[in-house]
């Protein structure tokens, strides 16, 4: 018998959506990676769009979108641990650069983790940096034009 798999990607602006974007960010990288919660939830989080992924109605990945002068930073792109290798992260970034895009922003930015930056060089993202440390953790700046 073939499963179905339903991927729904929104902007989280509901209540109930929000609240799983930052559940999902707190299991990722304040339990997961050891990112303080003051570290991960910050000043920027009312002034950002965020994206909630849900696989199969599950709350399952997330991220979120910063305006930074005529550059759109992408951050907070995670996806929770048991919905890994669904291609829920691809489908998280694709949505925060249309939502650039809808904003008239054609330049992105992020900050990579150094051990999955191969996953951004193939979504058309180029490493910009050396290596340097970010909550802790190693990290690169990525950047990429869209038209």
């Amino acid at each position: 018998m073939e499963h179905k798999h339903e991927i729904e990607v929104k902007i989280a602006v509901e209540k109930e959506d929000l609240d799983n974007v930052f559940d999902i960010r707190k299991l990722v990288f304040v339990k997961e990676k050891g990112i303080s919660v003051e570290d991960e939830i910050d000043e920027f989080e009312k002034c950002s769009d965020h994206i909630i992924a849900y696989y199969n109605k599950q709350p399952a990945a997330a991220g979120r979108l910063r305006i930074i002068g005529d550059t759109a930073k992408l951050e907070r792109i995670c996806v929770k641990p048991e919905f890994r290798r669904l291609g829920l992260g691809k489908v998280v970034v694709q949505a925060l650069e249309t939502a650039a895009r809808e904003k008239g922003i054609r330049k992105l930015k992020l900050h990579a983790m150094q051990d999955i930056k191969e996953f951004y060089t193939k979504l058309g993202y180029a490493q910009n940096s050396g290596e340097f440390m970010e909550a802790g953790i190693p990290h690169v700046l990525m950047t990429k034009s869209i038209t």
